[in-house]
């Protein structure tokens, strides 16, 4: 799994400040206004094709950064859609969590090849083969906890229940044969380790870790560590939606056998769909509990590829990559190489329960990319999946300055 004014506009249009979450578009050029235009068409067929919501922004650095958020009709009566909506980015969290390892690393407090038994000693299984690195970068042979049994109820949002990392672990299943150490295998039972160990090696949580050294020095004041389904008092933030159980299964038949009548708790909607915004994420904590924004979040990225918050050394263990072809390309640590239409772009992915995310930088971390859609289940729809590709890389090819993709769909 890998998730106001102007509101909703297909060019957005007030100051960089994202009051109601909208930006500029005054004084872009003639060629740049066209890209934007026929990028927001994309992103309306996206989110009338299965993708319900989609927010778009791109900042090539050049001080105008575009933002578009385009919806389905009827979700309108939910939430008005607008560019600086608080998002639920998931996975993307752990490039986060993998920074403050790295700057850990740097000030030699842990190391890459500490054994996991040295840090969390009887927690995790074989960890005295498993070294920190290979937590990084998926290849501990450690599976993943998410469809198990046992969590499953707490991840459609069904059972109330607050699960602690240690918890969680102990629910992961055993290696298997296509989860080997030294393999590339994505387990957010990893990054729950790597959280443990952040929070042993500085004797601080992971909450004020993040708050310390990432949100505040960088002004990130709409990004935090969920620790409930709470969004924030007085802010504005995306609802979430997922397939109802029949349509949830049919899906993912094929791939996943889920058992008759499992879905999200949630109230239902047009559609066969449900709303999943008071789900509560606190479980996915340093695997992928953060809250944000994408300005904020293109503006971490972007610190962090340009080396604002790393030593040259550790930038250059995170960008090390093991083959991930199912990831777009290789997985170094915390961070995706990802092969695009028009080039290499850096980043992660991100999904929880309504909320997708795709956020990447160019090489230099120069210019940045965010899209966010408000489902993660729904597309995986054939039709929707396609639709969200194409709306994907013709923003990614415009933050790299590069023409859409001829065989990107126009409407």
């Amino acid at each position: 799994m890998a998730l106001a004014t102007c509101m909703g506009a297909v060019l957005v249009g007030c100051s960089d400040d994202e009051m109601g979450g909208v930006e500029t578009a005054a004084g872009r050029d003639a060629a740049n206004t066209a890209a934007a235009e026929r990028l927001s068409v994309l992103a309306q067929k996206a989110a009338d094709t299965g993708s319900l919501g989609v927010i778009v922004r791109i900042d090539r650095g050049d001080g105008r950064p575009l933002g578009i958020a385009r919806q389905a009709a009827w979700t309108k009566d939910d939430h008005r859609l607008a560019v600086g909506d608080r998002f639920r980015v998931g996975s993307n969290t752990k490039t986060l969590t993998a920074t403050l390892v790295l700057r850990q690393v740097a000030d030699k407090r842990i190391g890459l090849d500490d054994t996991v038994e040295k840090w969390l000693p009887g927690l995790v299984k074989g960890g005295e083969y498993i070294t920190v690195r290979m937590l990084l970068n998926h290849t501990s042979g450690l599976q993943d906890f998410l469809l198990t049994p046992e969590f499953l109820p707490s991840l459609t949002g069904r059972e109330q229940r607050t699960w602690t990392p240690e918890e969680l672990l102990a629910a992961t299943p055993e290696q298997g044969p296509t989860a080997e150490p030294g393999k590339y295998s994505y387990s957010n039972a990893n990054y729950e380790a790597l959280g443990l160990i952040l929070e042993k090696a500085t004797g601080t949580s992971l909450a004020e870790l993040i708050e310390q050294e990432i949100t505040k020095p960088l002004g990130m004041k709409d990004s935090f560590l969920a620790t409930d389904a709470r969004w924030g008092a007085g802010k504005r933030h995306a609802t979430g939606y997922e397939p109802d159980a029949e349509r949830l299964k049919a899906l993912l038949s094929g791939t996943v056998d889920l058992p008759e009548g499992v879905g999200f708790a949630g109230p239902g909607r047009p559609g066969d769909n449900i709303d999943t915004s008071a789900i509560d994420p606190s479980w996915a904590w340093a695997a992928g509990g953060m809250v944000s924004t994408a300005r904020d979040w293109q503006r971490f990225l972007t610190a962090l590829l340009s080396g604002e918050l790393l030593p040259e050394a550790q930038m250059k263990q995170m960008r090390t990559t093991v083959d991930a072809p199912e990831e777009g390309g290789g997985y170094g640590l915390g961070l995706m190489k990802v092969d695009t239409p028009c080039g290499t772009v850096w980043g992660h992915t991100g999904g929880l329960p309504g909320y997708s995310s795709e956020i990447y930088t160019d090489v230099t971390g120069t210019r940045s990319v965010a899209v966010f859609t408000v489902t993660n289940f729904g597309i995986k729809d054939k039709k929707a999946a396609t639709a969200n590709k194409a709306l994907v890389d013709a923003a990614t090819c415009q933050m790299l300055g590069k023409p859409q993709p001829s065989n990107s769909p126009s409407a």
